[in-house]
């Protein structure tokens, strides 16, 4: 039986439904990101199970208890929002103690806790300041520290890193998943970045429209997506058509299908292994550190394909002449 069990989970605004039979089982000490666009659900999903809205239908259980009906602080549920929602009054170790305070624990087992969460926050010494005299990267820290503080049994994460730069952002999320499997706690997070998604999940659901398109692996929902939103939602796609006008017309896979690559499925030249080469022209080069991306007029058709740097070996330039080549192997039938 999973730690976390979501059962047919609905949730409806008046005529609106913005959750439609969601259902995942989670682990103890997975996690799970829920991927998608504004709109698609997932923040209300995360909302439900911490008791901030409550189900139109379905179940929520945590270790084979039933939550719908219970209050958020009957849960022992820990959250982080993408606002931080410290307290501006408190100070840090205020901020993390909040949560022990309002259970009545005693005064040296907050004193001991915050400490333990600040040195596992890396801010042993910034105790005594106040939110406004951190950085956003500091305070998302200590929101993530207040919410651990009460050892809840799960842990939910509301697009927490959306509001800081690109740099922190990596930094800070890599921390999180450190910080998780060092405790070993259920995590969900909501995001709509699909590198963040990719980069620190176990699994994957990837929302659309309140239903769960697909829910796997990063390396399922990238190389093998279900279905055609996942395709086009997960990374960039080039799509081909094997139809009489299709940019792989002739080729064996299936008349009038559509099929899709990833950029990094493409080669410059005849590769080893490919069994499929298109006549095309450089029309866009973007270096991008170590790798190139290099966009390219086929057969009618604007693709991307994406190359490691080299130093001895300098991009086509724009206008080039040039063979690409995949394997049929590579391509991803489009539902």
């Amino acid at each position: 039986m999973a730690f976390l069990e979501i059962s047919h989970l609905e949730k409806s605004f008046g005529a609106n439904r913005v959750v439609k039979d969601f259902n995942l089982d989670v682990d103890k000490g997975e996690f799970i990101s829920l991927l998608g666009p504004s709109g698609c659900g997932k923040t209300t999903v995360l909302r439900m199970v911490a008791g901030f809205e409550n189900p139109s239908s379905g179940a929520i259980r945590i270790g084979g208890t039933d939550l719908v009906g219970k209050r958020p602080n009957q849960r022992n549920i820990g959250m982080v929002f993408q606002a931080y929602a410290l307290f501006p009054n408190l100070t840090v170790a205020e901020n993390v103690g909040f949560g022990l305070k309002i259970k009545g624990a005693p005064r040296a087992e907050i004193d001991r806790r915050v400490a333990e969460m600040l040195a596992l926050i890396g801010l042993p010494d910034l105790g005594g300041r106040y939110p406004f005299q951190l950085s956003g990267g500091q305070q998302q820290r200590v929101a993530l520290a207040r919410a651990l503080a009460p050892k809840p049994q799960v842990l939910l994460l509301d697009e927490p890193l959306s509001a800081l730069d690109a740099k922190v952002r990596v930094s800070l999320r890599n921390e999180i998943r450190a910080i998780q499997r060092e405790l070993g706690i259920t995590t969900i997070f909501v995001t709509h970045d699909q590198e963040e998604a990719l980069s620190i999940s176990d699994r994957i659901v990837v929302m659309n429209g309140g239903i769960a398109d697909q829910v796997g692996t990063p390396f399922e929902i990238y190389n093998r997506p279900s279905t055609r939103f996942v395709a086009h939602f997960v990374g960039q796609l080039n799509v081909f058509s094997t139809d009489g006008a299709g940019n792989l017309a002739g080729v064996q896979l299936g008349a009038g299908r559509d099929f899709a690559a990833r950029p990094e499925a493409l080669h410059l030249g005849r590769a080893p292994g490919t069994d499929i080469v298109l006549p095309a022209r450089i029309s866009e080069v973007h270096f991008l550190g170590s790798v190139i991306r290099l966009t390219a007029d086929a057969a009618g058709a604007r693709v991307s394909l994406d190359t490691f740097n080299r130093p001895d070996v300098p991009p086509p330039a724009i206008g080039t002449d040039v063979e690409l080549s995949l394997s049929s192997r590579d391509l991803i039938p489009l539902g």
